[in-house]
């Protein structure tokens, strides 16, 4: 079943349930799908939904941090509820040792020396770990890894 027919199901399902959370990330996401479908007049791609449910899911994160920055607990709990919905939807994440891995082949295949080459390993790396990694955690593993290539 295809994400977009199993978000679907899944709204139907939180209908019955009277899961109201779910329901509302469920119809946030559907929102956004068709909101992009239109955008770019076509029916999205597997990858494509996958890419939209990852937005939504940085923006969580991003409003995560200035709830608990802001001593909003309320807000939290319920950032935190619509977070753990939205990574049902996606790809099981990458550890970092899996990244530093993958960084590592791509850092040999580009022939990456240094800092300076960061945008070369960047590039490569961010398409096969599309959808299995957040972008700064990828980001911070580069930048360490090619600091200690320099040495």
């Amino acid at each position: 079943m295809d994400l977009s027919a199993r978000l679907a199901e899944d709204m139907k399902q939180a209908m019955k349930d009277k899961d109201k959370v779910r329901l509302s990330v469920i119809r946030m996401i559907r929102s956004a799908v068709k909101n992009r479908e239109i955008e770019l007049g076509k029916t999205l791609e597997e990858s494509e939904v996958q890419a939209v449910i990852s937005r939504e899911l940085k923006q969580r994160k991003d409003s995560l941090q200035a709830f608990e920055s802001a001593g909003r607990s309320d807000l939290v709990a319920e950032a935190e509820a619509e977070i753990a919905i939205l990574t049902e939807y996606l790809p099981k994440q990458l550890s970092e040792a899996e990244i530093r891995e993958i960084a590592t082949q791509v850092m040999n295949e580009v022939g990456a020396t240094g800092k300076a080459d960061t945008g070369k390993v960047m590039g490569p790396l961010m398409s096969r770990l599309r959808g299995q990694a957040d972008g700064k955690l990828v980001q911070s593993v580069v930048a360490e890894l090619l600091s200690g290539k320099e040495a």
